[in-house]
């Protein structure tokens, strides 16, 4: 099971940073400015950068946060096309503070739940 989740944790990463690249892109269309856009684009790609990391250390990890890493990248992967697509979508001229707060969103739950889960699963053995 635990094999079949990093499968799809794996997916749902690369969907979520594919589009969420591609929202911003679609967000900033009328901006004139390549420069800020690609960026944006590095800024929003970053915590999908940082998840695949994480998996990659993963192996060693007991399942607990593991199991922990894979739902956050999920989790995260879905929230990001989410709010993008609301925030693109919804007017003509999309505010980029979504754009700046997801990525934070998810860093901060990179590195707040997997120490917390990590230590739980040490102190139940």
């Amino acid at each position: 099971m635990t094999a079949r989740l990093h499968g799809i944790a794996r997916v749902a990463a690369l969907i979520g940073a594919i589009g969420s690249v591609a929202l911003t892109l679609y967000a900033g269309r009328s901006n004139n400015m390549p420069g800020l856009m690609i960026l944006m684009s590095l800024w929003v790609i970053a915590p999908f950068i940082g998840y695949a990391l994480a998996g990659r250390f993963a192996a060693r990890w007991p399942p607990g946060p593991r199991v922990a890493l894979d739902g956050l990248m999920i989790v995260a992967a879905a929230v990001s096309v989410a709010v993008y697509t609301y925030a693109a979508v919804r007017s003509a001229h999309p505010r980029a503070t979504p754009f700046v707060a997801v990525p934070i969103a998810a860093w901060l739950l990179l590195l707040i739940v997997i120490p917390v889960v990590a230590l739980m699963s040490r102190r139940s053995v």
